[in-house]
C-alpha cells in the first residue's frame, strides 16, 4: 500500500520544548550528522523544500503554541540556524512580545563567519535570546576539522570566541560534544570548564538500519 510521505515540518517538539526547523543548511558536514541517515526525528519530516519565510514560521508556531505550556522555543532543525541570523532575530522578538517564552538556539557556533561584520552574539542577546547550545565537538582544531569538515578556515578558533562571546553577554551558555571515539569527552569538558561554561555530553547512536 501506498504512504503518503508527511509535509516537511517547520515546528516539532520533543518532550517540553518547541523546535523550529528554519533552514537545511549548514557550514559543517559532520560525518556523525543524523540528517545524512534519516528524513526527520520520531514522526517529523525535517526535510525542507525551501527555507520558510518569517511569517511562515510564526504562522506554524501559532498552531501549536497553545496546546501546552511549553518550557522553551528552540532554533534547532536539520541546518545552523546562523546561516538566517535575521530570520532567528525576527522571530525570537516576536516569540518574546507575543509569547513570553525563553528562548534558544542550538548552534554550531559559526555565527561569526557565517555574518561578517556582524556582533552576532550581541545581536542574538539584544533581541531576547536567553539561551545557545553550541556544538564545540572537539578539544582541539585538528580533531574538529576531522570530525565536523568545516567549510571555513579557522573554523575552530570563532566557535571559541562565540562561545567566550556569548558567556560575557550574559546569555546562558552551554558547549556540546557527542560520544564518538574520536572525541576526548574528558578534554572537551575539560575546556567548557576553563571557558566558563556548562558542558552537555550528547550521546551518540550509529544508524546501522
Amino acid at each position: 500500500m501506498y504512504v503518503r510521505k508527511r509535509n516537511p515540518s517547520i515546528v516539532y517538539w520533543l518532550g517540553n520544548s518547541l523546535y523550529l526547523n528554519i533552514t537545511n543548511r549548514c557550514s559543517n558536514s559532520c560525518y556523525f550528522c543524523f540528517r545524512k541517515f534519516k528524513d526527520g526525528i520520531q514522526t517529523f519530516n525535517l526535510k525542507l523544500e525551501k527555507d520558510p519565510t518569517a511569517e511562515e514560521v510564526m504562522e506554524e508556531l501559532r498552531k501549536i503554541i497553545h496546546r501546552k505550556n511549553w518550557g522553551e522555543v528552540v532554533f534547532c532543525g536539520f541546518g545552523e540556524p546562523m546561516e538566517r541570523l535575521n530570520l532567528v532575530l525576527d522571530v525570537t522578538r516576536k516569540v518574546k512580545k507575543q509569547y513570553w517564552k525563553t528562548v534558544r538556539v542550538d548552534t554550531n557556533g559559526q555565527g561569526y563567519l557565517l555574518n561578517k561584520g556582524i556582533n552576532v552574539v550581541r545581536e542574538l542577546a539584544s533581541a531576547g535570546v536567553d539561551k545557545v547550545s553550541v556544538s564545540l565537538n572537539a578539544h582541539n582544531e585538528e580533531t574538529y576539522n576531522q570530525i565536523c569538515k568545516p567549510m571555513f578556515e579557522n573554523a575552530y578558533k570563532s566557535v571559541l570566541q562565540f562561545i567566550i562571546n556569548a558567556k560575557i553577554e550574559g546569555l546562558e551558555t552551554e558547549a556540546t560534544a557527542v560520544t564518538i571515539p574520536e572525541i576526548e569527552i574528558a578534554e572537551v569538558k575539560k575546556l567548557a570548564e576553563r571557558l566558563g561554561v556548562k558542558f552537555t555530553e550528547r550521546e551518540y547512536f550509529p544508524f546501522f538500519w
